[in-house]
């Protein structure tokens, strides 16, 4: 039997050579051995057994047409916290986690040991609820979709997770406004790429358009939930979002004509990039 180190150096050659991210390989493996790297760096060069062997080289074909790694282990980890996904749902991103660990922050500079209730507008997996959930017991959340099927798989995850998160089937903030569900925290991840706008295969093929594309220009769902944001929002709240990296300028201007009176803010990713607009009111 081949040992971990050629196991892997041969699965890195295939992913590269298919133009996929070769670091999976890795991640693959770990998961499925159920190990930390620093135990497969001390058997690099001990036989792989027989069974592992297999599941490993199945991943291995899936990832070279394009399946994400989150598909062919059928779970993603998100701030700590594992996640089911599957076609249905899109697979929370490292970016993501910033978005949380802000959203947590501004809680603590501004709501400080009070309950508060917060909304996730399109919520998919439920990793962004849940995690809110998870890391501060005050925080009373409800999370929304518009795909029933989504909605399945973060209770699945609220369950797994043991998180007191509830759920609603609905278009963006409908739902909230039909049952007068007003909140202190507002937060979305909305889908913000441009309809045209090309993607990796590996995107387009496996995961979910509806929770990808945000009409022309990418902005479609910031206006909708800037538009009625009022009917949900209670007097003194703020709003989380994530967006593409090039969106800021555009949606800034565009928030201010919704909240004139509000503190309009980009935040910066740990790369660098414009990812966060955080619009605070009566703060």
């Amino acid at each position: 039997m081949p040992s971990y180190r050629q196991v892997l150096r041969k699965a890195k050659e295939c992913l590269y050579e298919a133009n996929q991210g070769e670091q999976a390989a890795q991640l693959l493996m770990l998961e499925l051995a159920q190990m930390q790297a620093h135990n497969l760096y001390m058997e690099y060069d001990e036989e792989v057994p027989e069974e592992l062997l297999a599941a490993f080289e199945e991943g291995i074909q899936r990832m070279e047409q394009g399946e994400p790694l989150g598909h062919v282990l059928g779970f993603e980890w998100f701030y700590g916290y594992r996640f089911i996904v599957n076609g249905d749902v899109l697979i929370p991103r490292p970016e993501t986690e910033e978005l949380v660990a802000n959203i947590l922050a501004e809680y603590d500079e501004y709501f400080s040991g009070q309950q508060v209730d917060v909304i996730d507008v399109g919520t998919g997996s439920g990793a962004i609820a849940i995690a809110l959930s998870k890391e501060e017991k005050n925080l009373r959340v409800c999370a929304s979709d518009i795909s029933e099927a989504a909605i399945e798989v973060a209770k699945q995850n609220a369950q797994a997770n043991e998180a007191d998160v509830s759920f609603i089937v609905g278009d963006m903030l409908q739902p909230f406004i039909e049952k007068g569900i007003r909140c202190d925290i507002l937060v979305s991840n909305p889908p913000y790429i441009p309809i045209h706008e090309q993607m990796e295969h590996s995107v387009v093929d496996y995961e979910p358009h509806v929770a990808l594309f945000g009409g022309e220009d990418g902005l479609k769902f910031y206006r909708e939930i800037f538009a009625n944001a009022h009917k949900v929002l209670k007097e003194k709240a703020f709003l989380a979002f994530e967006m593409g990296y090039d969106q800021g300028e555009r949606l800034s201007e565009l928030a201010r004509q919704y909240f004139e009176n509000a503190r309009i803010e980009i935040i910066k990713d740990l790369n660098g990039k414009n990812r966060m607009l955080f619009i605070y009111c009566n703060l």
